[in-house]
This record gives C-alpha cells, sequence and structure tokens, in this order.
C-alpha cells in the first residue's frame, strides 16, 4: 500500500479499484423515494446504517466548485473554482470558469496517476474536462457530450461510442449521465483502472421532483450501474455537487429576483455589474437562474446596497466580500463586493431582459444556495466517521481510500 499526499491530506492506494460517483444535483430525497418506490433495491444496501450519511457541499452550491472541491478534497479558496462562471478582474471580463489555468491545486486524479495508478475520468459534459483532467498523466479523461470526438493523444481512448455500446447522447437527456454509467462499467471490465471519478449532469433533476416517475426512472438506471461496479469487485462512494430545490410561485411561474433591476434603478445604468456564477453554456433547463450571486461596486456604496438588498423579500443573506471568503470558504479575489443568498424557493437574475425562460419546459428547479447544500455520502462498504465529524463532499475520497478498504 502507498499513501499520497494532496493538498495537505493523505490517501491510501491499496490497489483495490476505487470508483467515485459525483451524481449532479442529487439531494437525499431522490435516492430514499427510489428505494420506497422499490426501483433501487442496489442504492436500499447502500442506505443502509454504517454505509448512508448527510454531509455539506460548499456553496456557491453548483458543479464546478464542488466537483473540484471532491477532486482536490480542499474547498474553493484553496482550490480556486467558485462558479461556473466569474468577473475576472484580471482582464476586465466576464469568463467560464472551465479552464485549467484557473485551478490553483493539484487534484487527487492528477497525483495518483502521477504515482502510476490507472486513472480514469468520464464526466458527462465536456465543460468539466479539462478541470478533472489537468495533470492526469497516461490515463483516461472524456465527456458523454463529446464522446464521438475522443483520441487516444487527447482523452486516451478512441471509438467511445463503440466501446460503451451506446449511440451518443443529447447533451439535455437522462442518456448523458447513463452514458457515464455504462462508460465506466466497461471500464471497470476493461481497463480496470485503480482510481474512476464519474460525474453526472442534473439534467433530470431539474425537471422532476423527488419520487416522481422521471425521477424514479434514472435512478432505477444508476443503482443498475452501481450493482454492476459492486459485483465488479469496486469500491463505490457515492456523493452530489449540489441538492436541488423548486423555485416556483404559487402559480409555478418562476420566483425571481432581477438583482441588476433594481440595481440600476437604485443607482443608474453601469455603476454596479451582476454576476451569476451558474452561467453556462447549457441554460434550457435553468434558465442561468440560480440561488447565489455576487455583485461588483464602488467600496463607498457597498453598505448602503448591502442594506438595500437585505430588505428584498426573498434575500436570505448579503455579505460582505470578506464575510463570504470567510463564511463560505472562498477566494476572495474572485467574488464581487457582495454576495447575495436568495431563499430556498426563490432564485436570482441580472435583468429580467436578459433571460430567455421559454425554454423550461417543467417548473423552475434550480440551486445554488444553502438551501441546496445537504448532500449524500453512501459507501458499498461500512465506513467509521466520529458523531461529531462534520462531513463534507469532498472527504469522500479520503473516506473511501482511507476506511472503506
Amino acid at each position: 500500500m502507498k499513501t499520497i499526499e494532496v493538498n495537505g491530506r493523505v490517501y491510501n492506494w491499496t490497489k483495490q479499484p476505487t470508483v467515485i460517483v459525483c451524481v449532479d444535483g442529487c439531494e437525499y430525497d431522490y435516492l430514499t423515494e427510489s428505494v420506497k418506490a422499490g426501483v433501487a433495491p442496489f442504492i436500499a444496501t447502500l442506505l443502509e446504517r454504517g454505509k448512508s450519511f448527510k454531509g455539506d457541499c460548499v456553496v456557491p452550491t453548483f458543479t464546478n466548485p464542488n466537483n473540484l472541491s471532491i477532486v482536490t478534497g480542499v474547498p474553493p479558496k484553496v482550490h480556486g473554482i467558485c462558479g461556473n462562471f466569474f468577473y475576472d478582474r484580471d482582464v476586465d471580463s466576464e469568463v467560464m470558469m472551465n479552464e485549467a489555468k484557473y485551478l490553483r491545486a493539484e487534484t487527487i486524479l492528477a497525483r495518483f496517476s502521477q504515482a502510476g495508478a490507472k486513472v480514469a475520468v468520464v464526466t458527462a459534459k465536456d465543460k468539466l474536462r479539462k478541470l478533472l483532467g489537468h495533470g492526469v498523466v497516461n490515463s483516461i479523461c472524456f465527456s458523454s457530450e463529446k464522446a464521438d470526438q475522443c483520441t487516444k493523444e487527447e482523452n486516451g481512448i478512441d471509438q467511445v461510442l463503440e466501446f460503451v455500446g451506446m449511440p451518443l447522447p443529447s447533451v439535455y437527456s437522462a442518456e448523458l449521465s447513463e452514458f457515464v454509467f455504462a462508460a465506466g462499467v466497461q471500464l471497470m471490465k476493461t481497463v480496470r483502472p485503480d482510481l474512476m471519478y464519474l460525474s453526472t449532469t442534473d439534467y433530470i433533476q431539474h425537471k422532476y421532483p423527488p419520487g416522481s416517475d422521471g425521477a424514479n426512472r434514472f435512478y432505477a438506471m444508476m443503482d443498475k450501474y452501481l450493482k454492476e461496479l459492486d459485483a465488479l469487485g469496486a469500491l463505490i462512494g457515492v456523493t452530489a455537487d449540489h441538492g436541488m430545490n423548486a423555485k416556483t410561485k404559487s402559480d409555478g411561474t418562476p420566483n425571481v429576483i432581477y438583482l441588476q433591476d433594481h440595481l440600476d434603478q437604485w443607482l443608474g445604468t453601469g455603476e454596479a455589474r451582476v454576476i451569476l456564477p451558474i452561467t453556462d453554456p447549457y441554460v434550457v433547463h435553468h434558465g442561468a437562474l440560480g440561488s447565489f450571486a455576487t455583485v461588483y461596486l464602488c467600496e463607498e456604496l457597498v453598505s448602503e446596497i448591502g442594506n438595500r438588498l437585505r430588505a428584498l423579500t426573498g434575500v436570505a443573506q448579503v455579505l460582505t466580500n470578506a464575510e463570504a471568503a470567510d463564511h463560505f470558504e472562498l477566494p476572495p479575489d474572485r467574488i464581487g463586493d457582495l454576495v447575495i443568498v436568495s431563499n430556498r424557493d426563490v432564485v436570482l437574475g441580472t435583468s429580467a431582459s436578459k433571460h430567455d425562460l421559454s425554454g423550461l419546459e417543467v417548473p423552475l428547479r434550480s440551486h445554488g444556495g444553502v438551501s441546496e447544500q445537504t448532500v449524500p455520502l453512501l459507501f458499498n462498504r461500512p465506513i467509521q466517521v466520529a458523531p461529531q465529524r462534520r462531513l463534507r463532499n469532498f472527504d469522500i475520497m479520503e473516506l473511501v481510500l482511507n476506511q472503506a478498504a
């Protein structure tokens, strides 16, 4: 057995194949409801005492910061990825935070591969691939979204569609996540990675609440593949990047606070900038509306505008840059002068005119705030956890590698 230190934490490499799964948008109720419906018998075994825990993801409860926390074992203040999207002060531009140049810490995946471990990474959306695969050597890393474009030089594997036995899925489909699981099973049967990371998409969770037929179909699918991975002898740890909640008014319409409209009315156009870190290229299912936002404005206005924002119905928290960086463990240079978190049933937008909600086929479900922070940590082996310990989703690799073996 080798020990590998990454970002101040020590992990055991036991040579037993290990699979870490991040189920995008998986609040705990999705699991319990699928088990209650009788469609997820293997997940039922994971919910047994000693294998099932509730923990916290990082805030903002978005995809990029949480996936990178899971694979680095540290919060965003260390690894630097604090959203899907941010305002880069250095270049005075609003940009996607998908490039490895924004990453400030090594990943566990990279260090294991550099130590000689066989590592495989399969993610649903290609936006995560470069971040998750940064520093990984002699390994496999690809996305479902671009599975038809894989090459051995870029991804460590080619002819992925034939390898997995599925057609290229739509980015807006349950099959995008199923492709991740199917690829994971095929890789375990053939390559048998020492450490494999699987990350799905939350398209289904944005559309369907726990216990619905659509949600139960998804978790029945996931149950089947997890059972196969278990039968292949893998250690398995399952967690999520965030939960999911309905964000609607009583009439079913989106419950939105348009922050930029308020700021423009109070200060005049161009005096403040609202950034929505949920923003990514895939807006059909959430309209770029989440429950966390940052605001950039001149220093002398921070106190006054903070108080005005706190007075808005539906706002849960307004923190200064320093307060938010400390409370949520965020890099202060990559968040605004104010950070706003909305209530459980409310989302934050920029201006009403800038959000196209025509693609929403169902009542809005989204995430980003503290109300989506509770996530599952499930294992296919019993885990000993001190009762007083606060569990985080980014503890999962340590728990699996150091205790489940």
